[in-house]
């Protein structure tokens, strides 16, 4: 629009608003006389006064306020349309990009964006908060170029209308205007973080380079010991024994375990009771040689008791815990990254305790140290805040390290590894991985038969190396098998995989089942999970094997002349970016994609729909071996289950009953009203019925899933981009297969994906 135009449009938008005024006035002078000559009908007049210009005025105002009252609420009136009126003459510049960024903040979404145009560094600016700055372009990007051009539609006007109007009954009294104030303020905290930055769209930085600004606060360290209160006791052989607080805070972690499996482990108890020894002074150490003549049953029911304190803290109790740990989000659960606010996963550092481990780790038991400043190091960028540690200590070091991912790191004590704080899997850094994963693995799709073939080759080779390397990559292939690492005997439990393979952990038969060429695994896998598997090989597999495993004790390497090293550094020149883990990755995708096409029928409603894709998800958690121990809670939340589906079909049956009583009733008297009746019945027996086969959807489900773990693949080897087309042509919301941290993940996904996306 020219600016001629917008000064005409104004000019005649005054003048209408003057004649408008004018004729307010004549009108509101004639109501007054109305007003003075029939006093006795004055609530009738009210009515009517109240309907024609004051609308939004409540009845108890028309009696409490005077003329002049009345007169400066139709005039506020006229400033609220010339507010209006001016909003329908908007100019599409610059500072409307602001504008709509506050409609965001108010609940209006955006709308259909131009994608290919770059953003402008004017848009990123809220004029509240400051948030959501776009990274830095180059120079030729610094030029403005509006990448949207956003207008209201009729919805959004109209609600936004309806907001203007409702602001002068908000406003009459001062308590409720600061009631509304706080209201909005949490409004709008809620609403705060949603702004999703669509990091997807703009260009991604190279040379390993993974941010340019960076500042956080640092973690939460774990509060100090508490001591026990003194009317808890520990005993050693039948004696009380007051411990020092070193070693009373150890028993402590004991103690609290003490109805748990864990406990009844010797290898637990020794580790533990090593460790504990190494915290007591001398006198101690001296009494306490037996850890069977130990007696932490006090303190175990102190414990006990404590936490059913917890579970029956009041409402108010509740809140305040609530609001503290608010607090401690807000302050050092957000860090700032290339002038984007992102989230923090896991800001607090773990409180020492016990090693659990998984399986039967050989160094369950074992103390977690306390994790001080001075083991830590904090990394952010050069010109950021350096986050202060606690009073009277310092950081181990502060690094400016932009080519790293994490913001903190330590080394823990167990197994020394070292352990970080990073973002939250919603944030681009782990978008990004995530994205780049998955369209390495599309990559793969367009090479695997020429890598399959090529594997197919190797297994005549004269070399027993390529052999080798080449029956492992069958395995990888076709098994979605882990290529496994080389680990140090006895430094942690005996998880192997595939290239870590042991005679003892198969078994060949020449026939077996009916089937030639069987192969029998029998390992445990990563997290100390049993892998058990039959299958069919090709004869050419089969005989490398026996070759493989001749003159070999069980005890020795399948594949000797092979490690992960070689397997993927071999991987690497046959793709770029490829590993033994994109094999997973690809075939759980496509499995996926697969099973989704077989098992999906159009006619099916969303709940059995949704079981169709729970089944292709449990087709992935097989192949990857994601198994779990089936829940406690199991075998009564069945019962419940099943309970509801007989009520169900007690209630459908007597449906039913109705209807055909109805029918009957009907035939008889022929009128419209037993019509209606029957049409009533009938819409009762259909939504039972569905309900009764959503319940009955839900049980098959269940015991499905009784002790496969859908998560795992669902969050880590499926590309979220399949799953999200899939509900796009099916007609099922995305927020029955994601929850909303997961949609948070996957926004990427949810963003670009259409119906017709083909992994």
């Amino acid at each position: 629009m020219s600016g001629d135009q917008v000064h005409n449009d104004s000019q005649i938008d005054t003048g209408s608003r003057v004649n408008d005024s004018h004729r307010h006035r004549d009108k509101h002078k004639d109501k007054e006389h109305k007003h003075k000559d029939h006093k006795k009908d004055k609530e009738r007049e009210k009515s009517k006064h109240s309907n024609s210009e004051h609308k939004d005025f409540s009845e108890k105002k028309h009696r409490d306020k005077d003329k002049l009252k009345h007169k400066d609420g139709s005039s506020e009136k006229h400033k609220h349309k010339d507010k209006e009126k001016r909003k329908e003459f908007k100019v599409k510049s610059p500072s409307q990009e602001d504008k709509v960024k506050k409609e965001k903040e108010n609940g209006f979404s955006s709308p259909p964006r131009i994608k290919a145009e770059p953003d402008s560094d004017d848009y990123c600016f809220s004029p509240k908060h400051e948030k959501s700055l776009k990274r830095e372009r180059d120079d030729d990007d610094t030029e403005f170029k509006p990448k949207k051009i956003k207008t209201e539609d009729e919805k959004k006007a109209k609600k936004r209308k309806q907001e203007d109007e409702d602001i002068k009954p908000k406003k009459k009294t001062k308590d409720k205007d600061k009631k509304e104030g706080a209201a909005d303020g949490k409004k709008k905290g809620k609403k705060e973080p949603e702004e999703k930055w669509k990091w997807w769209e703009e260009e991604r930085y190279t040379d390993g380079v993974k941010w340019k600004f960076l500042e956080h606060k640092g973690p939460v360290f774990a509060p100090p010991y508490e001591p026990l209160p003194g009317n808890v006791k520990f005993y050693y052989d039948g004696k009380t024994m007051k411990l020092s607080s070193q070693a009373e805070e150890v028993a402590t972690f004991f103690a609290k375990m003490l109805d748990h499996e864990y406990t009844t482990k010797d290898i637990f108890r020794k580790n533990f009771f090593k460790d504990w020894r190494k915290e007591m002074t001398p006198e101690e150490k001296s009494i306490i040689t037996d850890l069977n003549k130990c007696n932490f049953t006090e303190m175990h029911e102190y414990f006990k008791a404590q936490s059913e304190a917890k579970k029956q803290m009041t409402k108010e109790e509740k809140q305040q815990i609530k609001e503290e740990n608010e607090r401690i989000l807000q302050e050092y659960g957000y860090c700032v990254m290339d002038n984007h606010k992102e989230r923090i996963a896991n800001f607090r550092i773990e409180p020492p305790g016990l090693f659990r481990g998984r399986g039967d780790h050989p160094k369950m038991g074992m103390l977690k140290r306390r994790i001080r400043p001075e083991d830590i190091i904090i990394n952010c960028s050069k010109d950021s805040k350096v986050p202060k540690p606690p009073p009277g200590t310092k950081w181990k070091e502060v690094r400016h390290d932009n080519k790293v991912t994490w913001l903190v790191s330590w080394t823990e004590n167990i197994q020394g590894s070292i352990k970080y704080i990073m973002l939250n899997p919603s944030s681009r850094i782990k978008g990004e991985k995530d994205w780049q994963k998955y369209e390495t693995a599309r990559r793969l799709k367009k090479c695997v038969d020429r890598i399959r073939n090529q594997y197919r080759e190797d297994w005549k080779s004269k070399e027993m190396k390529i052999r080798q390397r080449a029956v492992a990559l069958y395995f990888i292939d076709k098994l979605a098998l882990r290529a496994g690492n080389e680990k140090e005997e006895g430094e942690t439990a005996d998880t192997v995989g595939c290239c870590s393979l042991r005679v003892e952990h198969i078994k060949l038969h020449p026939e077996l089942d009916g089937q030639e060429f069987m192969v029998e695994f029998d390992f445990l896998g990563k997290d100390s999970i049993r892998y058990y598997n039959k299958v069919p090989v090709e004869k050419r597999v089969f005989k490398n094997l026996q070759l493989f495993m001749e003159n070999k004790q069980p005890e020795d390497d399948l594949f000797d002349r092979l490690n992960t090293s070689i397997l993927n550094k071999h991987l690497q020149e046959l793709m770029d970016g490829l590993t033994a883990k994109v094999f997973r990755t690809y075939n759980a995708s496509i499995t996926l994609q697969q099973q989704l096409k077989e098992l999906t029928t159009p006619d099916e409603n969303i709940p059995a729909k949704i079981l169709s894709y729970n089944r292709a998800n449990r087709a992935v958690a097989i192949l990857c071996n994601h198994q779990r121990a089936p829940p406690k809670t199991f075998e009564k939340s069945m019962q419940n289950l099943q309970s509801k589906i007989d009520a169900k079909k007690d209630q459908l049956s007597d449906a039913r009953r109705e209807l055909k009583s109805a029918k009957a009733d009907a035939k008889v008297r022929r009128d419209e009203k037993s019509k209606k009746a029957v049409e009533s019945k009938k819409k009762a027996v259909q939504r039972i019925e569905e309900q009764l086969m959503k319940l009955e959807v839900q049980a098959t489900d269940r015991e499905e899933n009784k002790q496969i773990a859908l998560g795992t693949s669902k969050l880590n080897y499926l590309d979220p981009r399949i799953s999200v087309a899939w509900c796009k042509k099916w007609g099922v919301p995305v927020e029955k297969i994601y929850n909303k941290t997961q949609r948070e993940k996957f926004a990427w996904a949810i963003d670009m994906a259409d119906d017709d996306f083909e992994f």
